[in-house]
């Protein structure tokens, strides 16, 4: 992401400014847009119109001549569909059969011919993606992992875990008890770069904040704590999808993916770590990297994404909502957001960190994030070398009692939801391992009801520029609450059925948000949170956040006394309940970047 420019936050109860003007000039553009044929000529520029093609497509298009595109079919493509592309001048990038596409570059001038092709479904730019992530904050402790460590006497172990990231590299503390190392496949699905080394450096350290065992901070390194993952002794399965500099695109992404499923079996892959993301651009169901995470938790496994860092992105006068990042508003996978300890091992005094995404999701209100849990200056294993390690070497973390060579840090600082995402997946191995028959909708099912829901109201915090940031609590800043991995464990509910994360709907007659269930493109029925004893609404998202079918805090409706998200003509409302804007992430203003050092 880039480095923010922010200016000091005004209290959440205020709206933003209201500019009607500007919404009109921009529902103008969109129903010019919409109305456009296939093809026509703007200024010398191509223009797609929507109804096969993603509306970002031109964006693309308009900059080279070739494009790199994800084309989904209405079945699997075969040797004919590929023999068609190749004559319109197509390249081949990979396929992607689990999802029925394939992602090729495509001469831009061909794109056209896509729209009255009557297998193509949807075609979608290959999109690049970004890391949802960078002093020490405890983060066992805030998820009660050391309780249940000694309570369950789980470790993760014969747990296969997928971290799709920038690559893992070798460190004493992803080794075994025999010394083998327990990262037990590694393959690179980056163009030209076989290496699956993490050169970037956040996918190693994603994968101690997992599985690792703290060999290098033991007794003699001179670290005076130990530093150890979630699940200890768990495998890892290294895809690496993102290059040194932290980018990738959707079909690196996809293919990884892909490879977890076809991989399940042989290394019990039961869990994938996505610790990135990008904006949302289209409706879950049609976007080509959820319905990749979507086919991996039907194959039996459990999918945790990040939710992103734009909690404090107010560029569309949104205040932070409505900025959870894809795949993350995929309503099947459990999604992250990010709490800070303050330096402390109980869970009392924590807080929302202000860059931690919330929802609802963009065009189809999806009620995320499904969790939080720490994220703040999480310390976990470092790299030296790499592109984060050499950007941002004063947050290494080197031993305190130590003499000579014996100084050289093995430990590093990062911030972000990236890093409160291996948290959930590894309580999720820890899970798999006490009971290997849970199903995914069971496991995300106990997660969110077993959350711990004593936030207070309101909370501030300040970034290392001295901002001044004001969250208030409710469900689309902590979503079902704060994970607790102890209760997790000793809960024994099923969910007989699918625990999609439920959509907001606004009503506009008594302005109240209430909460359904949400139905999905592959499947027609869910668990029924509101009806069920086991699965109550009440129960899972808390008592403090939910009246009759109304979502409310406290005893006003959220968001302070006003109208929910202002009124038809804020700029906010329209981009969160309206239609006229469907651009995920708003404009320039990016609300954090991996090298900053989290928040006070």
């Amino acid at each position: 992401m880039k480095p923010m420019t922010a200016k000091a936050r005004t209290p959440v109860a205020e709206r933003g400014l209201r500019v009607l003007a500007i919404l009109l000039v921009l529902f103008s553009a969109y129903a010019g847009f919409a109305a456009t044929s296939s093809t026509s000529s703007r200024n010398g520029k191509s223009s797609f119109a929507h109804g096969k093609f993603a509306r970002d497509l031109n964006n693309y298009a308009n900059r080279k001549n070739w494009v790199d595109v994800i084309v989904q079919y209405r079945q699997t493509p075969t040797t004919s569909h590929y023999s068609r592309m190749s004559s319109r001048g197509a390249l081949i990038k990979s396929r992607l059969h689990g999802i029925h596409a394939a992602a090729f570059r495509i001469p831009a001038s061909a794109i056209p011919l896509l729209e009255s092709d009557p297998d193509v479904l949807y075609v979608t730019p290959d999109r690049p993606l970004q890391l949802s992530s960078v002093t020490y904050e405890p983060y066992n402790s805030a998820v009660l992992a050391d309780v249940a460590a000694q309570q369950f006497a789980v470790n993760g172990t014969g747990i296969g875990i997928a971290v799709i990231d920038s690559g893992v590299s070798d460190h004493p503390d992803l080794h075994g008890s025999a010394g083998g190392s327990r990262v037990v496949y590694s393959q690179s699905f980056v163009s030209g770069d076989a290496s699956t080394a993490d050169a970037y450096g956040h996918g190693t350290h994603v994968a101690g904040i997992l599985a690792g065992n703290g060999a290098a901070s033991g007794t003699g390194s001179g670290y005076l704590t130990k530093f150890t993952g979630i699940a200890p002794n768990a495998n890892i399965i290294n895809l690496r999808v993102l290059d040194k500099n932290g980018a990738g695109t959707d079909s690196q992404v996809i293919a990884a993916i892909q490879q977890a499923i076809a991989l399940k079996n042989q290394y019990n892959i039961r869990v994938i770590n996505l610790s990135l993301g990008r904006p949302v651009y289209e409706s879950y169901t049609l976007d080509p990297l959820c319905q990749a995470v979507e086919k991996a938790w039907q194959a039996g496994i459990v999918v945790v994404v990040a939710a992103g860092n734009s909690g404090r992105d107010n560029s569309w006068h949104t205040r932070g909502f409505a900025t959870i990042a894809a795949p993350g508003n995929d309503p099947t996978v459990i999604t992250v957001g990010a709490t800070r300890t303050f330096n402390s091992l109980t869970r009392v005094d924590d807080a929302i960190a202000s860059y931690s995404s919330k929802g609802p999701t963009l065009l189809d209100h999806i009620v995320k994030p499904d969790v939080v849990a720490p994220g703040n200056r999480v310390v976990s294993l470092l790299v030296s070398g790499s592109t984060l390690d050499k950007q941002n070497s004063a947050l290494e973390v080197a031993p305190t009692a130590c003499l000579g060579t014996s100084c050289q840090a093995k430990y590093f600082r990062l911030s972000g939801t990236s890093m409160a995402t291996p948290v959930v997946s590894g309580a999720v191995a820890l899970m798999l391992q006490e009971d290997p028959t849970l199903t995914p909708d069971t496991v995300k099912a106990r997660i969110l009801k077993t959350a711990w829901k004593g936030f207070g109201t309101y909370c501030s915090s300040w970034d290392i520029f001295n901002n001044l940031y004001n969250n208030q609590y409710d469900l689309f800043t902590y979503g079902a609450g704060y994970l607790d991995i102890d209760a997790a464990l000793a809960n024994n509910d099923v969910a007989n059925g699918l625990t999609l994360s439920p959509t907001a709907f606004y009503n506009a007659s008594t302005h109240n948000v209430s909460i359904q269930n949400t139905g999905t493109s592959n499947v027609a029925t869910s668990v029924i949170w509101g009806n069920s004893v086991v699965w109550g609404t009440s129960v899972v998202w808390g008592p403090s956040v939910l009246s009759a079918n109304s979502v409310i805090w406290g005893d006003s409706v959220i968001w302070g006394d006003s109208v929910v998200w202002g009124d038809s003509t804020d700029q906010g409302y329209s981009v969160i309940w309206g239609d006229s804007v469907v651009w995920g992430g708003g404009n320039a203003t990016s609300a954090y970047s991996d090298g900053q050092d989290g928040e006070n």
